[in-house]
């Protein structure tokens, strides 16, 4: 008899089991986490069971090992009930987390919500420490007595200032009196320097406080926000595990316990003992589990996988190809996370994802219904779900789930108030129907039209994760696991094409399983900072022996023996000057195993590789691993003779052609190779697997389901408008326009495009409409259409098949010159003689000529000044790239005095060649799309989905008319509405706007008459600035998703006086109008509309640079306005821009400048029942002598409050030269600066909302149910594209 060997996936809802028992049998259980009438905890709870004991204590000795995984972590964080934590940051940078990167996690969202810091209270650290610099000029005098000292990397620092322990002590002990006993240490250039780390941990210890976590200890990477955000983390999570481990271990004898052999599973997919088990890898404790689950049972034959885990609330997709996939830094709940953690992408649909009809569209989640109240057919009160539709289609059978609904929590699903709500939900949307002169739907039509559009939700995500980093979806397996998967699984198989999903005999509890096949990993990783070449490959050869060899001895400790551990050695590698590395993993000794896979990597990712470029090794990292797998004998017997396949019963199930009969199987009646023709559900006891039609299901020898998916091409000939394909079709060009942007990204070769993601691609129609941009950069949402338009008009009768056209001109669309758009005509064979649809793309080239480095000058005056002008530049013509040409096109700026040519005129040339490949990308995708549903369907369709968004912006605008109408009390003219609204740039120029808005109509008139005349420098605006600022309003008065298209300006009439700053001369310098003007257009509209006050208006930038080539470009946050419900967020981007800011770390590495100060500038918020936000305290000290360039706004007006709330405080730049002299340089400024001199940049608070005495309640706007929370690199990606 052996001992009991168990896996246990504790999650939110249910704990899952797989464990072998002391008589050999491999045995599967399901627990609720959560139910404290009946048991403590789960876990030791299904141990007790398995141990067919009665009562508590269990004995150690009956267990050889347990194996755990947990969200426990991961709920702490998601609800923000972790432990009470102090963080300890180096003096000047007291709102660092805070502030973080600066940008807003959702573009349209007004009240910028964004998750508590997990801090409770922020001790500055009286100390300093800056690398060492050959370019310094810097004297002692402003240095101080400073020692330089070696840091881990080899390089050198000085400390100018020694930790201050006396002032340290009181203000821990002050902490510590407050009861908080968990702190994170985290102070600058640790990452290389820890002594200063150490020493502080060390007294905090010897002052009693329990918990200490050192970000050098946790993860030693470079990057100051996110180490710290991850040493916060670990404070504020480990004493959680700790007090659930405690409970744990209560359960057993405690004179046993040091018998006990207890594992958790990591983020990174490996096991840990339970005494090393820390907060910051413990997200995905959980979600691990599965990934592992899958990669070990569906991997067959080399066959590519894609995991597909869908739960309640959302729905995780990875991929995994012969190894994990893992990311060394993600984003979850605002919180970024520097660690080991696999890459797994989570989507919002799952079966709690809430089903809505908005302005003729269907649409599912983000928002869910959770555990409570559930679903509809939950008994609970709960909305219509994703698990309702498939109810109510017959996919889910009531009386085949337990009865664990209802208030008591005993009773079946039910139907009844299922149905009720779907007839609800038709007549809302048959009324729309009717309205618009079209067919009803059934309720059939309409909850299968539901599960159709979450199936396509789901597969864009799918998408990216393969076709977008260049794999063929069509050579994976759909891996399907989780309670839901198992109903959508064919059907999202078939809409991408795939032709094998496989479903794990042990899907229901598969991340258990995942635990039990899992390896033991201990992971060490340190910076290195050091080139690859014959001189440092000794030094970094042997830190990798010198770390497998401590990573080795660590697992023999645990009791491993050393035959069964493998070390996996990786270096992280980059391009010296890049900010791209790759992680590279290879069991050879030699720097060309890595160096050689390093240039695949990046060729297959970015499609070139840098010849000439040293090669940085950032991370020395190694990987040991234990080989431990319980021992799953997974064969099935065949189907005996007498025994022929038989369903359990019938019942009905809608697909496409309505209600078929369905046969329906018990799981563990099924013998190895049973075949399963659909359609069909087969039953297992916590999942229900559909077969859809067309499809068959074949039982494997270890007892999985393997399903073959036959696809068939749908009868698509009808033109008329169908609700559901709407949804569809939004997804599918969506879909195009974001595939572009990855072969943008993979193809271009400048640092602004491929890493920074300053780009935008976009699909447009034959009338150059905008049908789908991707993603949305708010100063691009308008220009593009007017650029495609103004080609169609200047040029289009002369296009061809093989041409592709340049511009940049303002007058041609453009917004400002660097900002090149390439346009590429869609011709197909159904009509060859002119273009059926455009793609385009819109990338800001890092150089392109004129009077300054980086083309953006702070005191040009006309354009010539400003770069290389394209106005319809036929770049590609006939299929010809014409590189001689653009060439001396770029080259032209350099015969005006004072100018150069573009200074980067390889990375133009590349940049373009890679925005011409993406543009080719959508130009097959938009083909194939033609090719399945025929050019007047996705024409109708591309029609359809414009109307949809004009619906939305025309409800917003009857919406705002009858508001005004109730506060006004005016009976006269309900159905018209006037808006006013002026402001001024700071140099006094008027920006005025009449709003006029027919409410009857749905129809505005933006009147911009009496706006001033164009000004002499560089803040007039093109005209596609104006139009961007009001798409950005408009979208951001509407409270939910809406297609961003043409659509939403056809109600909309704009009167921009030509000669004015809104519609200058084509020659007027206008690189300032974009980062500017485009603020306080925003500020304008959002005043005459009432919204909220009004934010920074500014974007700050600031540059500087040397004659060296040496520059940097920034912009700055500041407050966010207050509205009606809500305060201003403080130091944020709002509005025009969300652009990250460089790391505090990578700029004093990269730069010669000392970061003195980055924290909040209190107060500057204005007052009111609602405040401001906040702007920002920006200190830097310059150690050479360089040209500083500032170009700023509101440094003379203030940012307006509202309602009778405060303006914020104005902005002000100044310069504290070295002699200590304080200089206020103004708004628009170049100054050099001198060794010592330090630059402060205040920047403008937000306005108030409301009478600071008004008592008068404001019902929170905050939706009833949840969103999903999103995690993933496609979720991290996205979020940089938006941060430009």
């Amino acid at each position: 008899m052996g001992r009991l060997q168990v896996a246990i996936d504790r999650g939110g809802t249910f704990t899952d089991v797989v464990a072998r028992t002391s008589d050999d049998k491999i045995v599967t259980m399901k627990l609720l986490s959560e139910d404290p009438e009946k048991y403590k905890d789960a876990p030791t709870e299904a141990i007790r069971r398995l141990l067919k004991q009665e009562s508590f204590p269990l004995n150690p000795a009956d267990v050889d090992w347990i194996r755990m995984g947990t969200t426990v972590a991961t709920n702490a964080l998601l609800e923000r009930k972790g432990e009470r934590v102090a963080l300890l940051v180096t003096n000047g940078f007291r709102d660092l987390l805070y502030i973080g990167n600066q940008s807003r996690p959702k573009l349209f969202d007004l009240s910028v919500r964004i998750p508590d810091v997990l801090y409770e209270e922020v001790v500055e650290v009286q100390e300093r420490v800056v690398l060492c610099r050959d370019d310094c000029k810097l004297d002692n005098e402003i240095r101080g007595k400073n020692e330089q000292k070696k840091t881990t990397t080899g390089d050198k620092i000085e400390v100018w200032k020694e930790v201050d322990e006396e002032q340290l002590r009181k203000d821990l002990n002050a902490i510590k009196e407050k009861g908080i006993l968990s702190v994170a240490v985290a102070l600058l250039h640790s990452y290389c320097f820890p002594d200063h780390e150490l020493r502080v941990g060390e007294i905090a210890r010897d002052m009693g406080f329990t918990n200490v976590s050192l970000s050098h200890q946790i993860i030693a990477m470079q990057k100051y926000v996110p180490r710290a955000h991850t040493a916060c983390t670990d404070a504020y999570l480990t004493p959680c595990l700790k007090r659930y481990i405690d409970t744990f271990s209560s359960a057993f004898e405690k004179n046993k316990l040091d018998e006990l052999n207890v594992l958790f599973m990591q983020s990174d997919g490996g096991l840990t003992p339970v005494e090393k088990f820390s907060g910051s890898r413990a997200i995905l404790s959980g979600p691990a589990g599965g990934v592992v689950g899958y990669s070990t049972t569906s991997y067959i034959d080399s066959q590519p996988v894609i995991g597909f885990d869908m739960g309640g609330t959302s729905t995780d997709v990875s991929r995994f190809d012969g190894s994990l996939e893992h990311v060394l830094e993600s984003t979850i709940a605002s919180v970024t996370i520097q660690a080991p953690q696999l890459d797994i992408n989570t989507v919002a649909a799952g079966g709690g994802s809430i089903l809505t009809f908005r302005s003729g569209l269907f649409r599912v989640g983000p928002e869910s219904a959770g555990a409570q109240p559930g679903p509809a057919c939950y008994r609970k009160g709960g909305p219509l779900t994703v698990t309702d539709a498939n109810l109510i289609l017959g996919r889910l059978i009531a009386e085949d789930f337990p009865a664990l609904f209802g208030p008591k929590g005993d009773e079946q699903l039910d139907s009844e108030v299922t149905s009720n709500k779907f007839k609800e939900l038709t007549e809302t949307i048959n009324s729309f129907l009717k309205e618009n002169e079209k067919k009803s739907l059934s309720v059939e039509e309409i909850a299968l039209g539901f599960i159709n559009v979450a199936n396509e939700s789901m597969s864009r995500p799918i998408r990216a994760l393969t076709e977008g980093k260049g794999f063929d979806l069509r050579d994976h397996v759909l891996a399907c696991f989780g309670g839901a998967g198992g109903q959508h699984a064919c059907a999202i198989a078939r809409t991408l094409g795939m032709k094998t999903v496989f479903v794990s005999r042990f899907a229901g509890v598969l991340s258990a399983l995942g635990l039990a096949l899992a390896d033991v990993v201990h992971e060490m990783q340190e910076p290195s900072g050091k080139a690859i070449n014959p001189d440092n490959w000794s030094t970094v050869l042997d830190r990798l022996k010198h770390l497998s060899k401590c990573g080795v001895e660590e697992l023999t400790k645990q009791g491993h023996d050393q035959k069964s551990i493998i070390v996996e050695k990786y270096l992280n590698l980059r391009y010296e000057g890049t900010d791209c590395a790759l992680m590279c993993t290879s069991n050879e000794d030699t720097p060309e195993s890595f160096t050689n896979l390093f240039l695949k990597k990046y060729q297959d990712q970015f499609g070139f590789t840098l010849p000439d470029r040293p090669i940085i090794t950032d991370d020395i990292r190694i990987r040991a691993l234990a080989k431990s797998a319980m021992n799953i004998d997974r064969k099935i017997e065949n189907r005996p003779n007498d025994k022929p396949l038989k369903e359990s019963k019938k019942t009905k199930c809608y697909f496409e052609k309505g209600f078929v009969e369905t046969s329906v199987y018990l799981i563990h009646e099924l013998f190895a190779n049973d075949k399963i023709s659909g359609p069909a559900i087969i039953i297992d006891p916590s999942c229900t697997i559909l077969i859809e039609p067309n499809c068959e299901a074949t039982v494997t020898d270890c007892g999985d389901i393997h399903i073959s998916i036959e696809h068939i091409k749908d009868d698509t000939d009808s033109t008329e408008l169908d609700l559901i394909k709407l949804s569809i079709f939004q997804n599918r060009f969506m879909s195009i326009a974001e595939q572009c942007g990855r072969v943008l990204q993979l193809t271009a070769i400048s640092t602004n495009i491929k890493e920074r993601l300053d780009f935008s691609c976009a699909v447009f129609g034959p009338d150059g409409g905008l049908v789908a941009n991707a993603p949305h950069i708010p100063v691009h949402l308008g220009a593009m259409q007017e650029a495609v338009q103004y080609q169609m008009r200047s040029i289009g009768h002369e296009l061809r098949d093989g041409d592709v056209i340049l511009s940049n001109h303002p007058a041609a669309g453009g917004t400002h010159l660097p900002d090149f758009t390439v346009i590429t005509p869609v011709f197909h064979k159904e009509n060859k003689d002119k273009p059926v649809f455009f793609v385009a793309s819109r990338g800001h080239h890092a150089d392109i000529g004129g009077l300054t480095p980086g083309s953006m000058p702070p005191n040009s005056t006309s354009l010539l000044q400003e770069g290389a002008q394209f106005i319809s530049f036929k770049i590609v013509e006939q299929g010809k790239f014409k590189e001689k040409e653009v060439t001396d096109r770029l080259n032209e700026p350099g015969k005006l005095e004072n100018c150069s040519g573009t200074r980067t005129l390889t990375h133009n040339i590349a940049d373009l060649k890679a925005q011409i490949a993406a543009n080719l990308k959508g130009v097959k995708l938009v083909q194939e799309l033609i090719d399945i549903y025929s050019l007047k369907v996705v024409q109708a369709y591309m029609g359809y989905i414009q109307d949809n968004a004009e619906t939305a912006v025309k409800d917003l605008l009857k919406s705002v008319v009858q508001s005004l109408s109730e506060k006004e009390n005016n009976e006269k003219d309900k159905d018209h509405a006037k808006l006013q609204a002026v402001d001024y740039m700071d140099d006094g120029t008027k920006i005025c706007l009449c709003v006029e808005i027919n409410g009857k109509e749905r129809k505005a008139k933006f009147d911009f008459t009496g706006t001033s005349e164009q000004v002499w420098y560089n803040w007039n605006a093109p005209r596609s600035i104006s139009y961007s600022a009001i798409i950005y309003c408009l979208r951001a008065m509407i409270p939910h998703e809406i297609p961003l298209n043409q659509g939403c300006m056809r109600p909309i009439e704009v009167i921009l006086p030509p000669g004015s700053i809104l519609d200058p001369h084509k020659d007027a310098a206008v690189v300032g109008g974009n980062v500017l003007t485009s603020q306080r257009l925003v500020d304008v509209i959002l005043r005459a509309f009432g919204v909220c006050a009004a934010s920074q208006g500014c974007m700050n930038n600031i540059t500087w640079g040397d004659n060296n080539a040496m520059s940097y470009y920034e912009t700055v946050a500041g407050g966010a306005g207050a509205g009606p419900k809500w305060h201003g967020r403080s130091g944020v981007h709002t509005h025009m821009t969300n652009t990250r800011i460089t790391d505090p770390e990578i700029l004093e590495k990269r730069f010669p400048v000392v970061l003195l100060k980055f924290s909040l500038r209190l107060q500057s918020g204005g007052h009111g029942k609602f405040r401001g936000g906040d702007g920002v305290d920006r200190q830097i000290l310059f150690r050479t002598p360089i040209t500083l360039s500032i170009l700023t706004e509101r440094r003379v007006h203030q940012p307006y409050g509202l309602c009778g709330g405060g303006n914020g405080q104005s902005g002000k730049n100044v310069l504290k030269r070295v002699d200590g002299r304080l200089v206020n340089l103004g708004g628009k400024c170049s100054v050099p600066m001198k060794p010592g001199d330090i630059f402060i940049l205040l920047t403008p608070g937000g306005g108030g909302y409301g009478k600071e005495d008004d008592d008068h309640e404001h019902k929170s706007d905050e939706a009833e149910f949840r969103s999903f929370i999103e995690r993933g690199s496609l979720f991290d990606y996205r979020l940089a594209q938006e941060g430009v």
